[in-house]
Protein backbone atom coordinates (compact mmCIF):
# COMPACT_ATOMS: atom_id res chain seq x y z
CA UNK A 1 0.00 0.00 0.00
CA UNK A 2 1.37 3.34 -0.93
CA UNK A 3 1.64 6.39 0.85
CA UNK A 4 -0.68 9.22 0.63
CA UNK A 5 0.83 12.37 -1.04
CA UNK A 6 2.14 15.51 0.58
CA UNK A 7 0.50 18.35 1.06
CA UNK A 8 1.55 20.84 -1.18
CA UNK A 9 3.43 23.54 0.46
CA UNK A 10 2.15 26.99 -0.61
CA UNK A 11 4.82 29.40 -1.28
CA UNK A 12 4.41 32.58 -0.04
CA UNK A 13 4.69 36.24 -2.05
CA UNK A 14 7.54 38.23 -1.33
CA UNK A 15 7.08 41.39 1.02
CA UNK A 16 7.92 44.09 -2.00
CA UNK A 17 5.94 43.38 -5.10
CA UNK A 18 3.82 40.33 -3.17
CA UNK A 19 4.85 37.78 -6.24
CA UNK A 20 5.00 34.04 -5.35
CA UNK A 21 6.88 33.92 -8.31
CA UNK A 22 9.80 36.30 -6.87
CA UNK A 23 9.72 34.28 -3.87
CA UNK A 24 10.36 30.86 -6.15
CA UNK A 25 12.95 32.33 -7.94
CA UNK A 26 14.43 34.11 -4.84
CA UNK A 27 14.42 30.65 -3.55
CA UNK A 28 16.36 28.69 -6.41
CA UNK A 29 18.80 31.63 -6.19
CA UNK A 30 19.39 31.21 -2.24
CA UNK A 31 22.80 29.74 -0.95
CA UNK A 32 23.53 27.60 1.94
CA UNK A 33 20.04 29.19 3.32
CA UNK A 34 21.03 32.72 3.19
CA UNK A 35 17.16 34.26 1.77
CA UNK A 36 17.54 37.60 3.01
CA UNK A 37 21.17 37.80 1.17
CA UNK A 38 19.35 35.86 -1.70
CA UNK A 39 15.97 39.03 -2.04
CA UNK A 40 19.28 41.81 -1.61
CA UNK A 41 20.78 40.65 -4.70
CA UNK A 42 17.23 39.94 -6.73
CA UNK A 43 16.58 43.83 -5.62
CA UNK A 44 19.63 45.11 -6.01
CA UNK A 45 19.62 43.74 -9.96
CA UNK A 46 15.83 45.18 -10.50
CA UNK A 47 17.82 48.26 -9.10
CA UNK A 48 20.06 48.16 -12.18
CA UNK A 49 17.57 47.49 -14.55
CA UNK A 50 15.54 50.16 -13.75
CA UNK A 51 18.72 52.48 -13.79
CA UNK A 52 20.07 51.72 -17.18
CA UNK A 53 16.65 51.60 -18.55
CA UNK A 54 15.09 55.05 -17.06
CA UNK A 55 12.59 56.22 -19.53
CA UNK A 56 11.00 52.49 -20.24
CA UNK A 57 7.25 52.32 -19.62
CA UNK A 58 8.04 48.67 -18.45
CA UNK A 59 8.74 48.46 -14.86
CA UNK A 60 11.83 46.30 -13.57
CA UNK A 61 9.42 43.57 -12.56
CA UNK A 62 8.27 43.41 -16.07
CA UNK A 63 11.11 43.15 -17.70
CA UNK A 64 12.23 40.26 -15.67
CA UNK A 65 9.25 38.78 -16.22
CA UNK A 66 9.53 39.04 -19.59
CA UNK A 67 12.65 37.66 -19.86
CA UNK A 68 11.71 34.57 -17.38
CA UNK A 69 9.14 33.59 -20.00
CA UNK A 70 11.47 34.24 -22.96
CA UNK A 71 13.65 31.19 -21.63
CA UNK A 72 11.27 28.41 -20.11
CA UNK A 73 10.44 26.09 -22.48
CA UNK A 74 6.49 25.77 -24.43
CA UNK A 75 6.62 22.29 -24.75
CA UNK A 76 7.07 19.61 -21.75
CA UNK A 77 8.38 16.51 -22.69
CA UNK A 78 7.21 13.19 -20.79
CA UNK A 79 10.03 9.67 -21.12
CA UNK A 80 7.95 6.39 -21.91
CA UNK A 81 9.03 2.70 -22.09
CA UNK A 82 8.05 1.24 -25.41
CA UNK A 83 9.69 -1.87 -26.13
CA UNK A 84 12.59 -1.76 -22.92
CA UNK A 85 13.76 1.16 -24.73
CA UNK A 86 12.51 4.93 -23.11
CA UNK A 87 11.39 7.33 -25.31
CA UNK A 88 10.85 11.34 -25.52
CA UNK A 89 7.45 11.99 -25.95
CA UNK A 90 5.12 14.74 -25.46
Amino acid sequence: MRKSKPKKRIVLPDPVFNESMVTKFVNHLMFDGKKSTAFDIFYSSLETVKKKLPNEEKSPLEVWKKALENITPLVEVKSRRVGGARNQFQ
